[in-house]
């Protein structure tokens, strides 16, 4: 799987990462439904920090689509809020 992070590059991640990223996606979907923004923002860190841990850098001169866009550091909430799906930020 192919995650971008806007304003950053790729990531390639293997299936087993999914059940993480899903763990870290909820804590943002969760924050998007208040209003704290140092909440939303430790929680959007984490998930993209995540990304970055689990997942190696796809090579720069590779020509891919991403199968998961999200957003980059520095999102604010309405931004991030306006992104999310039925299932949050990350299907699954």
């Amino acid at each position: 799987m192919i995650v971008r992070i806007l304003g950053e590059g790729q990531y390639d991640l293997d299936e087993a990462a999914v059940d993480k990223l899903n763990e870290l996606d909820a804590a943002v979907e969760s924050a998007c439904q208040g209003t704290d923004e140092a909440v939303f923002d430790a929680a959007l860190a984490a998930l993209l920090d995540g990304v970055r841990s689990l997942g190696t850098a796809h090579p720069v001169d590779a020509i891919d689509s991403s199968d998961l866009i999200l957003p980059g550091p520095g999102s604010t909430l309405a931004e991030v809020s306006e992104m999310l799906g039925d299932e949050g930020l990350i299907p699954g």
